[in-house]
């Protein structure tokens, strides 16, 4: 298990860039045989199902220097991690309410070098501060999300799309999405990955 699918998707990775991805297989095989992160099925996967997918945002975006990107129910550290890696001129902060799995997220910036991330053990609605972008992975519904984050959503912009909340979703949304009409986009993932996991995997914005 290695990170060349992730270089077969994204070309002219930094060296650094390389070296830690391949240090993430090492690092989840480590924490998640003492706290489970990932269930076992999925692990042997860790780069399509999990940094891959995490990684469609940068598809999506590239995030310049100086934004500042919260990821919420950050579970494993994704889809922070990987983004954080792939831009290190951004700040992330990865929230979730499991302590143990923050304890792990942050071992893992530890084991990375990651001086760009940080991880925090709290709910979504008692973060502060001023972002840029919500990122979430399959966290919650877009309208909890929303509820939640829409405050801490910086006026400011400084990247090519309008700041706002980024997902990454499954399944029908047609419910989730209807009470955002004409503030949100929808990309399905096939356009980005020509892999059979992404068939039915979307990533959602909206503008906020």
């Amino acid at each position: 298990m290695d990170a060349s699918l992730i270089q077969h998707f994204f070309h002219g990775l930094t060296g650094e860039e390389v070296i830690r991805f391949n240090k993430l297989a090492g690092l989840y095989e480590e924490w998640n045989a003492k706290i489970n992160l990932i269930s076992r099925n999925d692990l042997p996967h860790l780069y399509e199902r999990h940094v891959l997918h995490s990684l469609a945002i940068a598809k999506f975006i590239s995030f310049r220097p100086g934004t500042r990107i919260l990821d919420v129910g950050t579970g494993g550290g994704f889809p922070g991690i990987p983004l954080a890696i792939h831009f290190p001129g951004s700040h992330f902060v990865l929230c979730d309410s499991i302590g143990k799995k923050i304890r792990v997220v942050n071992e893992v910036i530890a084991g990375l070098n990651l001086a760009n991330a940080q991880a925090v053990h709290s709910r979504a609605e008692q973060v502060t501060g001023s972002f840029d972008f919500v990122v979430s992975r399959a966290a919650a519904p877009l309208s909890d999300l929303f509820k939640w984050t829409s405050g801490l959503i910086s006026k400011k912009q400084q990247n090519a799309i309008p700041n706002g909340i980024i997902c990454l979703k499954g399944g029908d949304l047609t419910d989730e999405i209807k009470p955002f009409r004409g503030r949100v986009e929808v990309v399905d993932l096939s356009e980005y990955y020509d892999l059979p996991f992404f068939e039915t995997k979307k990533l959602v914005f909206l503008t906020c």
